[in-house]
């Protein structure tokens, strides 16, 4: 039975990387039917916090990423670490060290004096005679626990790199219980997932060096090592490691920021894979049937915002203004733009708003923006849009002509709108663009739209005339 882990520190907020890892897990097993373990390990108490673990069980969450055993919190497993290291100890895979910070710092700083290179430690407690031992205990001296590094070659087969190996003789004597009784992360990692029956370890590749002492760990305990399987990190746009430099914090910023979940699923699955042939939002079921360790890609994939804004866009195009209504009413809300009479009167104008909204939109955050010269007549014009669109010479002339073609409409619908101006601009012997542009920029403000024509059937005919009137004092 196939079973994997998401083992995330709480010492931070659950960014990019580690929710990528998590997905990779949870698609594997639910592939494989297989059980998915959430374990937080937070045996750092100075750092490891209740709301960072808040934090990254409610971006889990959102993304939809349920898992079938867990929360198991190792600060609650702290003694069980310690019988272990201890059991390593009296099997002889392990021995005490007595050593201070500062003695070990002295001997490496006179090894290194005198021309050595590199400094490891250098075994002096694994050869302490019994009376040397017994002296330490009386004074009750803390004392750590090394692992004890056999010789040879740690050879293992990772599914996504290949082969890798390594000559112990390269591993220094690591710690596994610290003077102050904690575990080191060797230890608890081992230890929780040989408990958890864990079969795949899938995780970021900067854990490729710890994997050859954790998988003597394994062999000291008696039992084999789970298959290993390292993702290639995710790089920003400079090829350098993806920090927030890069504009990167929390996962749930992006739920603050108006993507949807499935969007985000997406975007971390199509770094270091393809679900299919083409570039599109795939379903969950889509991605758990096509899901493959043998498929991910080696190479680090780069953070691309544009991508992820573009799948977001596909996703709000594919929605109905329905399902999009009880999204953007919180965004709405949160600018001051809703009216309650969007939901009952003036619902169908709402929907159809948008509608028409919906193809220019990325991001949940995008509506309430674009909406506002639809509800409220305080339109901020842009500039270079005023200075491209509204100071050719003709404007002054032709907008009162169109002005009054518009005002004896009596249906002031998106088709016979687009008739009546082309045939304004046709008698005036200029481009229909001419108008078009100026009086896109009048009415929303903006040099750039939805379909015009659409835009001034939803704005009204009372709303239009109003603005293209302001031309003198705008233009």
């Amino acid at each position: 039975m196939i079973r994997v882990r998401f083992a995330p520190s709480p010492t931070g907020p659950l960014h990019i990387g580690a929710a990528r890892t998590s997905l990779f897990n949870w698609l594997f097993a639910r592939h494989y039917q297989a059980s998915f373990i959430l374990r937080i390990e937070d045996t750092d108490v100075t750092r490891s916090s209740e709301e960072m673990t808040k934090g990254i069980l409610d971006g889990l969450k959102w993304l939809g990423l349920d898992w079938d055993e867990g929360p198991i919190f190792q600060s609650k497993r702290l003694e069980i670490y310690r019988q272990k290291a201890e059991e390593l100890v009296q099997n002889g895979h392990a021995y005490y060290c007595y050593c201070l910070p500062e003695e070990i710092q002295k001997r490496k700083g006179d090894a290194l004096s005198e021309g050595l290179k590199y400094w490891e430690y250098d075994r002096l407690c694994q050869r302490l005679s019994k009376e040397e031992k017994e002296r330490f205990e009386n004074e009750g001296r803390p004392k750590a626990i090394r692992f004890l590094v056999p010789e040879g070659e740690i050879k293992y087969r990772d599914l996504i790199h290949g082969s890798i190996s390594v000559d112990s003789k390269n591993i220094e004597d690591f710690v596994l219980l610290r003077r102050d009784r904690l575990p080191t992360y060797h230890l608890s990692v081992v230890v929780d997932d040989l408990e958890g029956r864990i079969t795949h370890v899938i995780r970021g590749d900067d854990h490729i060096s710890n994997t050859p002492k954790q998988i003597l760990l394994y062999k000291a305990f008696g039992f084999e090592p789970p298959e290993f399987a390292h993702l290639a990190l995710i790089i920003g746009p400079d090829k350098k490691k993806l920090s927030k430099r890069h504009g990167v914090t929390s996962v749930l910023q992006f739920k603050e920021d108006g993507y949807f979940p499935l969007a985000m699923v997406n975007f971390l699955a199509q770094m270091s894979w393809s679900p299919g042939e083409e570039e599109r939002i795939y379903s969950i079921e889509e991605m758990i049937k096509g899901f493959s360790l043998d498929k991910l890609s080696k190479g680090s994939p780069i953070f691309d915002l544009t991508k992820l804004e573009w799948l977001n866009g596909q996703l709000i195009s594919q929605m109905s203004s329905g399902e999009l209504v009880s999204y953007v009413k919180e965004e709405f809300e949160r600018e001051n733009l809703w009216q309650d009479d969007l939901e009952n009167e003036r619902k169908e104008w709402f929907l159809k708003l948008l509608d028409l909204l919906k193809e220019r939109s990325r991001t949940i955050k995008d509506f309430p923006l674009r909406a506002r010269p639809y509800l409220y007549d305080d339109i901020s014009y842009d500039p270079e849009g005023v200075e491209k669109y509204l100071k050719d010479e003709k404007l002054e002339e032709l907008l009162p002509k169109l002005e009054s073609d518009f005002e004896e409409m009596e249906d002031f619908s998106a088709p016979h709108i687009e008739e009546v101006l082309r045939k304004r601009a046709e008698r005036e012997g200029v481009k229909a663009a001419l108008f078009i542009h100026a009086v896109r920029m009048l009415v929303v403000g903006e040099p750039v739209s939805p379909g015009i024509f659409n835009v001034l059937e939803l704005v009204g005919k009372e709303k239009t005339l109003e603005r293209i009137n302001k031309f003198k004092t705008i233009g």
